[in-house]
C-alpha cells in the first residue's frame, strides 16, 4: 500500500481505482461472451427446425414423384423406379417425362446421397435421409408424415409412396 501526505502534513491512503476498472472490464467481457452463447444456441436451433422443415418439403417431392412415375405407367402392371434418376426422364417415354426437375440433396444429412428401401425387383419405393441426428420435430406432423411421430432419428423418416393412396400436397411450412 502506498502512503500519500495531504496537504496538512497527514498522511492518507491512496486510492486503488485502476483495479476496479479491470474487474468492470472483465464483468462486461463475460456478459457479453454469455450473450454471444445464448445467441448462437437460438440461432442453431432456428437452423435446424429450418433443415427440418425442407427435408419435410423434399421428402414430399420424392414421395409425389415416385406416386406420378407409378401412376403414368404404360400399360396395365404399376412400376416404380430404379433408379432416382428416372424420376428426372422417364425413361419409358420417348418424349421427356419428368416428375422431379431435380435431384435434391439431403438437408439434414448434407450431402446429396439418400438412404433407398427398395422393392424385391429392385424398385425403389421410398426414400429417407441416412442422417442419425435426432430430430426437434416429434408430433403434429401432415397427415402423409403422420408415421413419423416419436421416430428418434431422421432416417427413420421414410418418405414412401403406398399404391391406392395418394400423397398429400407438400408444404414448406409443415
Amino acid at each position: 500500500m502506498r502512503i500519500a501526505w495531504n496537504k496538512s502534513g497527514s498522511r492518507k491512503q491512496a486510492c486503488r481505482v485502476g483495479g476496479f476498472t479491470y474487474i468492470g472490464l472483465l464483468l462486461i467481457v463475460t456478459i457479453m461472451g454469455v450473450g454471444l452463447v445464448t445467441t448462437s444456441e437460438v440461432w442453431h436451433t432456428a437452423q435446424k427446425r429450418e433443415k427440418e422443415r425442407e427435408l419435410l418439403f423434399i421428402g414430399n417431392q420424392f414421395r409425389q414423384a415416385l406416386n406420378g412415375y407409378y401412376e403414368h405407367t404404360p400399360g396395365r402392371e404399376r412400376r416404380y423406379p430404379l433408379r432416382l434418376e428416372d424420376l428426372l426422364k422417364d425413361p419409358r417415354y420417348q418424349s421427356t417425362q419428368r416428375y422431379l426437375r431435380k435431384i435434391f440433396a439431403d438437408p439434414v444429412g448434407g450431402g446429396e446421397k439418400w438412404g433407398l428401401v427398395r422393392g424385391p425387383d429392385g424398385e425403389i419405393y421410398g426414400v429417407h435421409s441416412l442422417s442419425e441426428d435426432e430430430p426437434m420435430k416429434k408430433s403434429n406432423f401432415s397427415l402423409a408424415d403422420r408415421n413419423f411421430e416419436g421416430k428418434t432419428k431422421y432416417a427413420d423418416w421414410v418418405f414412401m409412396h403406398v399404391p391406392g393412396q395418394r400423397p398429400a400436397s407438400p408444404s414448406p411450412g409443415n
